[in-house]
């Protein structure tokens, strides 16, 4: 009798691990099938989109790299190019840019310094053989002349470039739920189709929509292009931190198609992978830099003179990230540049 007691206690054992092996277990297994399947679906989406943005027209040859980079291996450098594509400007392929930011890479330290180029710099252009404003390369030449005006500028080379149309910004942006930055002043500012005040800000910390986020980034009424710079890398900055959010990757699909439908870039999707992976520990190691300088006005024309010492620090500090030295980029520190202002 008592043998039969304990026959059935131990079955009953053994039926109540099974419930809960089943009731534990097949949960378990729902959960990481899915999450696999998901992230195969972000790949996939990650893939088109990247083949959708990627410019299969561009070419460009550069005397500052021997061989081709790589970078999974290499230290390498991105020119993000802000066009304003709106409808009401319609300007095309001519467009100035409305914003430049250069992003070097090194690989070993797993660091970024992201550089803010004012978009009045006074610069040399070669294309067309004077000084004038660095913006104005976009609309002479688009992507690659610009990559070669900021690769004469800094002495470095320009590895890879992503045009980003301004309502790709406000979608990325949107997606997200929006960003949390900065506000330093009121403003009342223009929207993404040139409507007279129709986004107004107060100052503060606040969370910006897409818009707001544009506005904030273009506004330059009551400072200057240094300090319109420094906003603009802390809303990238912004962006950045909220992407990589553990929240934020239900968004990826959104995001990634929001992004191809408005972007142009000679990255690939492997390359863009490689430097993904500078903020997979969840966390990106990055350095703001200024292209310092001064208003000046010449022929009757407002530029950004930029400081001539300050700028030879700058390119020391970008050779030294990207790990070259004047021996092995191209410099042509050797010829004046001479020309008019038109």
């Amino acid at each position: 009798m008592n043998e039969n007691r304990h026959r059935i206690r131990v079955e009953q054992k053994k039926r109540r691990r099974k419930k809960v092996f089943y009731w534990v277990t097949i949960p378990l297994l729902v959960i990481v099938l899915g999450a696999s399947a998901y992230m195969a679906y972000l790949y996939s989406v990650a893939k088109d989109s990247a083949e959708k943005s990627y410019d299969t027209d561009f070419q460009r040859d550069t005397s500052m790299r021997e061989v081709e980079v790589d970078p999974k291996e290499d230290n390498v450098s991105v020119l993000f190019i802000g066009v304003d594509g709106s409808e009401s400007r319609d300007y095309g392929d001519t467009t100035r840019s409305d914003a430049l930011m250069l992003a070097t890479f090194n690989k070993s330290e797993d660091t970024v310094k992201l550089v803010s180029i004012p978009r009045d710099s006074y610069v040399y252009i070669d294309e067309v053989g004077y000084y004038t404003r660095i913006n104005h390369a976009h609309a002479y030449g688009g992507p690659s002349l610009t990559m070669q005006t900021v690769e004469e500028l800094l002495e470095i080379p320009i590895d890879y470039y992503v045009r980003l149309d301004f309502y790709a910004f406000i979608d990325v942006v949107d997606a997200l739920g929006g960003i949390e930055v900065e506000v330093p002043y009121e403003i009342w500012e223009k929207d993404a189709e040139d409507n007279n005040g129709a986004i107004h800000l107060q100052p503060g910390l606040q969370e910006l929509s897409g818009e707001e986020a544009l506005a904030l980034a273009r506004t330059r009424k009551l400072d200057n292009d240094m300090e319109r710079g420094k906003r603009q890398q802390e809303i990238l900055k912004a962006i950045l931190k909220k992407s990589i959010s553990v929240g934020a990757i239900t968004k990826y699909p959104e995001i990634m198609k929001d992004i191809s439908d408005n972007t142009k870039t000679n990255l690939r999707f492997d390359e863009m992978k490689s430097l993904i992976s500078y903020g997979m520990d969840g966390s990106i190691d990055i350095e703001t830099l200024q292209l310092a300088g001064s208003d000046s006005t010449i022929n009757g024309a407002y530029y950004y003179q930029l400081d001539e010492a300050k700028l030879a620090e700058l390119k020391a500090t970008l050779q030294n990230h990207l790990e070259v030295n004047e021996t092995s980029v191209a410099k042509n520190n050797g010829e004046d540049k001479e020309g008019t202002t038109p």
